[in-house]
């Protein structure tokens, strides 16, 4: 082992910080533990001017080398909500066309680098074959590990040409789980032979154009049946780094999920993620958590061989520097963003729009919530005030789908809309029977209502207006279901 005295414990750990601001005491505590990577989120993200002033306070923090990450995917895991709004990877892999994919990619990169972010954990390249999946779903670009692989490289390069890192998610695979790993610890039991074929093809096809890779929580009892691969040194260290040959940067998911932190110490998991082959551990939450993570690594330090890590780490922020550029064009970008989503629109069992002008009744939930990493879907009112504009709607919000009385709506003898806008599937949707299904988050929902449907892939304001000019008449629905 090399015992390396002029590294600190904060040249290995990712924390996040408090607010929009880069406060005195947040700044003290980068700069005592020599902290280089910083993840932000909803809670730092204000305007472009003030996000900006934040990239550039916590460069001059952190140097040249500073990491500065956002989970920045597309459709629902997007923190700012001042940029237009990217197709989820299920929507591009939809619509097929990896120079879309590409393009689109390149946006989100541009978007993030106008204001000085260096690091997108983006793109997704689990493969979701899971129907009951309930953390990946849209986040995938499909259910065929060939889809998802030529889409990865499309979204790899669109970020790689507009000077922004990559990372590319969940190493090996979070795609067939039925358990999300922000609250248990799942596990995937296929054979190794399965895991080429299916998870792993992605990624391994992928390494050489791949700057990061970030693990999963995920016990994969075909490589190591004690240890989640963020602490596997069979998955890292073996698979990844020697058996693949992998030279790039190794992230953990954030370390609080509970799938880590309701099985082992904060500190000890930080200290056997590095030890499995990990590059940088990702210490999110509270001070006293990312404390407890910076302490037990500066302890371990005189029997960890660090030095390759900080190598990687200072190679990618070379690579990829933290300098804001151009702001970006907005109005081209939302023409470009409306007319991605338009391309994925998918019909399901030849759903056929009420004419234009004609009463219809919506249901659709009156306040959708944010979940873990997806953020809270378009609200009844909203997409009332919108269909308004191509219908005469009666609008019928629920809190609760059970609530519905279906019978009743029915014999309003007007035709009946159901938006399902829920990031999970609904037991109390499956067999009812609508005139037209709008499925505007969760795809998956159209194998419960029993109805012709139109899945978008997303909810975001560009997604719904191809769907209205759909409905209008102006589109038509070209997108084929990747799942």
């Amino acid at each position: 082992m090399t015992n390396l005295p002029e590294v600190s414990a904060g040249a290995l750990v990712m924390v996040d910080i408090p607010g929009p601001v880069l406060d005195a005491d947040t700044a003290a505590h980068l700069k005592r533990w020599g902290i280089r990577s910083v993840c932000l989120f909803g809670k730092n993200v204000e305007s472009p001017q003030q996000l900006r002033q934040l990239c550039v306070d916590l460069r001059e923090v952190m140097g040249s080398h500073a990491l500065i990450a956002l989970d920045h995917e597309g459709g629902a895991i997007i923190r700012p909500t001042f940029w237009p709004f990217v197709p989820s990877a299920m929507s591009l892999g939809a619509a097929d066309d990896v120079n879309l994919t590409e393009e689109m990619n390149a946006v989100l990169a541009r978007q993030l680098r106008s204001v000085g972010i260096n690091w997108n954990f983006a793109p997704v390249l689990d493969v979701n074959v899971n129907p009951a999946n309930p953390v990946i779903g849209e986040r995938a670009f499909g259910a065929d590990a060939a889809l998802v692989s030529r889409h990865g490289a499309a979204a790899l390069r669109g970020h790689h040409r507009e000077g922004v890192a990559a990372c590319v998610k969940h190493f090996p695979g979070h795609g067939d789980t039925a358990l999300d790993s922000h609250h248990d610890l799942p596990q995937v039991a296929k054979t190794r032979a399965e895991l080429e074929r299916g998870e792993l093809r992605p990624f391994r096809e992928n390494l050489p154009l791949t700057p990061a890779v970030m693990t999963a929580h995920i016990v994969y009892p075909a490589f190591d049946a004690a240890h989640p691969a963020t602490l596997s040194p069979a998955v890292l260290g073996g698979l990844l780094r020697e058996e693949w040959g992998y030279g790039g940067v190794i992230v953990t998911d954030s370390m609080g999920m509970k799938a880590i932190d309701d099985h082992y110490g904060r500190g000890e998991a930080g200290v056997l993620a590095l030890r499995a082959g990990a590059d940088l551990v990702m210490a999110l939450g509270r001070l006293e958590a990312q404390e407890a993570t910076l302490q037990a690594i500066q302890a371990a330090l005189p029997t960890l061989d660090v030095q390759a890590s900080v190598q990687r780490l200072e190679n990618l922020a070379q690579r990829y520097p933290s300098v804001p550029d151009a702001v970006v064009d907005t109005a081209a970008d939302t023409a470009a963003c409306v007319d991605a989503w338009a391309r994925g629109l998918t019909a399901y069992r030849d759903p056929v729009a009420p004419a234009p002008g004609s009463e219809v009744v919506l249901v659709a939930h009156r306040t959708p919530q944010r979940e873990t990493v997806s953020e809270a879907a378009a609200d009844a009112d909203t997409l009332a005030r919108e269909l308004g504009q191509v219908y005469d709607v009666q609008l019928v919000a629920f809190e609760q789908p059970e609530d519905i009385d279906w019978p009743g709506l029915k014999a309003w003898g007007r035709p009946v809309i159901l938006a399902t806008t829920f990031r999970h599937r609904q037991p109390a949707f499956r067999d009812v029977a609508p005139d037209l299904h709008l499925a505007l988050y969760n795809p998956y929902a159209v194998l419960d209502v029993d109805a012709p449907a139109v899945i978008t892939y997303g909810f975001r304001p560009e997604a719904r207006t191809a769907l209205l000019d759909w409905l209008r008449g102006h589109r038509t629905l070209a997108g084929q279901r990747p799942f």
